[in-house]
């Protein structure tokens, strides 16, 4: 079954996600640098219109509640795209005279080059084009986010991806993705035919909203990952944002791990 946005609501149940290869997102399909720096701008866009942003401001501001920051909080977004989400995070950390060392690491090289094309150099924020299981910093990481980017992974990679924040971030972590619920899969159909996006924009969004998640898909990935219930919250966020986190307590009084533990691999700058 390829997906047909007509005929999807009386063939999809929703009781589970689609199968990617069934429902492929055209912005994962080669592209010209071009159509993806587009393709991105307008997600940003649709991100400030579904105020995105604000579940992972909203964390934030309870990790930073939750225990004091001695430094820069060191905060890594994985799959950060058009780089938005930090630029939004540096704004915010500013506003409330909060130091952090903001990195962002995509595979996509093109997706890091719209990103630093759309930073102000004075944001100091890193973007950097790898693989984020091959990046390690010798003095740690505090926090690791994303954000639509697990929509995108199959089941047993976003377990390795929760077993690898797990094992990473000192501090916490934050996933913020989508709700896979009926009524914003209408809601986003609607709502494109009236707008002047990227065709990828219009295409994906409702893909995205079928690959993405309900609660129990979550519990059913944490345990994969070994996570007890209890160590993790699960919340939904309106209009169609589901998202899952961990705050570990009192974790910045703990030292960064050594820098011999470490084998850096240079990813490119």
């Amino acid at each position: 079954m390829r997906f047909d946005a007509i005929r999807v609501l009386t063939l999809f149940d929703f009781s589970e996600r689609a199968n990617l290869d069934d429902f492929p997102e055209k912005m994962d399909q080669p592209c010209s640098y071009e159509q993806m720096r587009d393709c991105l701008h307008d997600i940003a866009r649709v991100n400030r219109l579904t105020l995105a942003y604000q579940p992972t401001l909203h964390w934030l501001g309870l990790v930073c509640e939750a225990q004091p920051v001695p430094r820069p909080l060191r905060i890594l977004d994985v799959g950060c795209g058009y780089g938005d989400a930090l630029r939004r995070i540096h704004h915010w950390a500013a506003a409330r005279n909060l130091p952090v060392e903001l990195t962002g690491i995509d595979l996509n090289p093109d997706a890091i080059r719209a990103a630093r094309e759309a930073t102000p150099a004075t944001t100091g924020i890193t973007f950097l084009a790898g693989n984020v299981y091959d990046w390690h910093p010798p003095e740690g990481v505090d926090i690791v986010l994303s954000s639509l980017l697990t929509h995108h992974l199959r089941d047993a990679e976003i377990v390795d991806f929760l077993a690898w924040m797990e094992a990473t971030a000192r501090v916490g972590w934050f996933i913020n993705d989508l709700h896979r619920e009926p009524m914003p899969y209408r809601l986003f159909r609607t709502l494109v035919r009236f707008t002047p996006w990227h065709p990828f924009v219009k295409h994906d969004g409702p893909v995205s909203i079928l690959r993405s998640f309900r609660p129990e898909d979550w519990h059913r990935l944490c345990s994969a990952a070994a996570i007890p219930p209890q160590d993790y919250e699960l919340r939904s966020h309106r209009p169609a944002r589901l998202c899952v986190s961990r705050i570990r307590p009192a974790a910045l009084v703990a030292e960064p791990l050594p820098a011999e533990v470490y084998d850096p691999v240079s990813l490119e700058g």
